[in-house]
């Protein structure tokens, strides 16, 4: 199934039981969890009700779809060698799916959540991917360290608890010393996600590099109507990224940001 046709089933599988307004009035409420009451994100809060879990899936799903294809056509990943891609955190699959479709590589999605991994498993099946997501904590995945492995961590990183951060990193890094390619993905916000920069300091300092994004590439037209409706601004795409390359791939090229 192509990318449209995979958007196209999203909608029907989405709107099938809720209208547009329904959906559209969620994503308010799923919006201002994340930047004003994230304390219900560790709680669950942000899925809770058909019409949030409606509305992440319909509007966050693509949209992190598209920024990581973005990040990951600009900093070089895409066509090389890789057989296996480890999500962590995986939500609805669509960052995870963005990597296998841009690598060719099969997919390991895990989240804490059943209906997340439920749907991240549609995902995959939808777009024709091999692989498939698992119910799981983030602190006891398995992650995998090979030279065709990329470990990716979006919007996964700022919704864990303080403690778990640490742990997180240290394991990420270990995976890079066995051969992993590493890449997170957050929104740019710096408010929020104030852990960033002792995150950014160790991948440079392993050879990473940090990048923030701004992208034209505009929103499909259901995600972009959803977006009117609630009031957010999507005329440019934001986010900001680690990366940090098995040294048996080669590194892209820079890209300005």
């Amino acid at each position: 199934m192509s990318v449209d046709s995979w958007l196209a089933a999203l909608d029907q599988r989405h709107l099938a039981d809720l209208t547009r307004s329904e959906v559209t009035r969620a994503l308010r409420a799923l919006s201002s969890c994340y930047v004003e009451r994230r304390d219900k994100l560790a709680g669950g809060g942000a899925l809770a009700g058909a019409g949030k879990r409606a509305a992440f899936a319909l509007f966050y799903g693509p949209q992190h779809f598209v920024i990581t294809r973005e990040v990951v056509r600009a900093i070089g990943p895409a066509g090389a060698p890789y057989s296996r891609v480890v999500d962590l955190g995986c939500g609805t699959g669509t960052a995870g799916a963005a990597v296998a479709l841009e690598t060719g590589a099969a997919i390991e999605g895990c989240d804490l959540s059943p209906w997340a991994v439920a749907e991240a498993n549609w995902t995959y099946r939808a777009l024709a991917l091999r692989g498939r997501a698992r119910v799981g904590n983030i602190d006891r995945a398995r992650i995998g360290a090979s030279p065709g492995t990329i470990v990716l961590a979006a919007y996964t990183v700022n919704e864990l608890p303080e403690e778990a951060r640490q742990p997180l990193l240290e394991r990420l890094l270990d995976a890079h010393a066995r051969g992993a390619t590493l890449l997170v993905i957050e929104p740019i916000g710096r408010r929020v996600n104030l852990w960033w920069t002792s995150w950014a300091e160790a991948l440079r300092a392993a050879g990473g590099r940090q990048d923030d994004w701004r992208f034209r590439a505009a929103l499909p037209p259901t995600q972009r109507a959803l977006a009117k409706g609630a009031g957010l601004g999507v005329q440019e795409l934001t986010a900001r990224s680690l990366f940090l390359q098995s040294p048996g791939h080669e590194p892209g090229p820079r890209a300005a940001g």
